[in-house]
């Protein structure tokens, strides 16, 4: 197996490990994971040809799917709703 592909294993694996935790402790390793994922996927596309970034760009977007779309309503300045656990943070 290569070495992209580990990476990409032990992504998977962390990715799993943080839904486990509470929303509020996410965080932290959501954006960790949110930044590292399309380094990881262009690695995986150089190595092993870019038709393979095809399948993991959707399954990154379809696990990210609600940060992206906080993300994007952020930078657009469209109102913005947070989960009820995180909507009482900071006080």
């Amino acid at each position: 197996m290569s070495t992209p592909l580990i990476a990409a294993m032990l992504w998977v694996f962390a990715a799993t490990a943080t839904a486990f935790l509470p929303m509020r402790r996410q965080m932290v390793p959501g954006v960790a994971l949110l930044v590292l994922a399309p380094v990881l996927i262009a690695w995986i596309g150089m190595h092993h040809g870019w038709f393979w970034v095809i399948p993991a760009a959707l399954a990154f977007l379809s696990m990210f799917r609600n940060p992206l779309i906080y993300f994007w309503k952020h930078a657009t300045g469209r109102p913005v709703t947070l989960p009820p656990d995180l909507q009482g943070r900071g006080k």
